[in-house]
């Protein structure tokens, strides 16, 4: 008999300390999971930011289509100005400018075209995986993209975003809800990771800035 209670305390204790082993740990490894997912997610909404810059400097307007972003970075080039010659020291020291050198011409201009990819985006980028929300098999990020009226003028305003129950939909279910209300309701942000905003002009900031 006292065997038994010796063996059925012992399976209590060690339950016991899995289970306060559990709840400091738990809280720990999602707080890691979190840092993990976001670095990845945040960098994605760069390049996300990156292209739609580009694309507006070129169509004058923003894109709510992953698609037309995607074939703009892959075949689409930019505009570049490259210098030929410099100015001679002396001539500087004499303070000729460079519009005067140019017209000497002692130093020219000439436009390039670079293709997008190439010029914008690091080594082994892939524009194809560009609507893919990290740690997800086939989750998209949620893209838009308007005008806006701002101070009598249109604004064009763009958003890209992924809430918190996507990226984290593996993690622990109540530390997730209170991650979202923390975030919501406290902090007065979106609850997952975005860049820009639909509602009105941001300078096309993440919430993470």
């Amino acid at each position: 008999m006292k065997t038994a209670l010796r063996i059925i305390l012992a399976i209590v204790i060690i339950g016991l300390a899995f289970a306060l082993y559990k709840s400091i740990q738990t809280p720990i490894e999602f707080r890691q999971v979190k840092q993990e997912r976001y670095e990845a997610t945040i960098q994605k909404l760069k390049d996300i930011r990156k292209a739609q810059l580009a694309f507006k400097d070129q169509h004058g307007r923003f894109t709510g289509s992953f698609d037309t972003l995607i074939n703009f970075i892959k075949s689409d080039s930019l505009s570049v100005v490259k210098a030929i010659g410099r100015i001679p020291d002396s001539l500087l020291e004499a303070g000729m400018t460079e519009q005067e050198a140019l017209r000497e011409g002692i130093i020219s201009r000439d436009t390039i075209k670079i293709a997008i990819k190439d010029s914008l985006f690091r080594s082994g980028f892939n524009a194809d995986d560009l609507w893919r929300v990290p740690y997800t098999d086939e989750d998209t990020f949620q893209l838009g993209a308007r005008a806006v009226e701002s101070g009598n003028v249109d604004v064009e305003i763009f958003e890209a975003k992924v809430h918190n129950d996507v990226l984290l939909h593996d993690q622990n279910e109540q530390l997730l809800i209170n991650l979202n209300e923390r975030m919501e309701k406290k902090l007065n942000k979106f609850p997952g990771v975005k860049v820009g905003d639909l509602e009105q002009p941001n300078n096309n900031a993440g919430n993470w800035e």
